[in-house]
């Protein structure tokens, strides 16, 4: 399970582990975001930090139609207890996670300022 808050401007957020590929560790606060259909996407900043492997170019649509080339980078990601080796796109914006990290969970949110973020395995149908 990964417990979050939401913050003052409706924004659903979790605190993720990473580890770059050199062992170092970083905690981030990504912003759970349902139109990004990616895993993550981390500050070139934490990219650098962390050393992460350059994988390629990834095409992203973004909110206003406009088309977008990010580069992508491996990470691994501390997910509900479990190393998950995904990749992240960088963009310098804050990190997004996205509804690839999500499939196979559930997400719950109490949409007010301080209200509750949950995101658990789903159940199974």
């Amino acid at each position: 399970m990964v417990e979050g808050a939401v913050n003052a401007a409706y924004q659903a957020i979790v605190t993720l582990p990473l580890m770059g590929p050199g062992g170092h560790l970083r905690e981030i606060d990504a912003v759970v975001d349902t139109g990004y259909s990616g895993f993550l996407t981390l500050p070139t900043s934490v990219v650098a930090e962390l050393g992460l492997t350059y994988r390629g170019r990834s095409e992203a649509t973004l909110a206003d139609g406009s088309e977008v080339s990010l580069d992508t980078y491996y990470v691994t990601v501390l997910w509900d207890s479990i190393a998950r080796f995904i990749s992240a796109d960088a963009a310098d914006n804050v990190p997004l996670l996205g509804m690839s990290l999500l499939e196979g969970h559930y997400l719950g949110v109490d949409v007010r300022d301080g209200g509750r973020v949950l995101i658990q395995p789903a159940a199974a149908q």
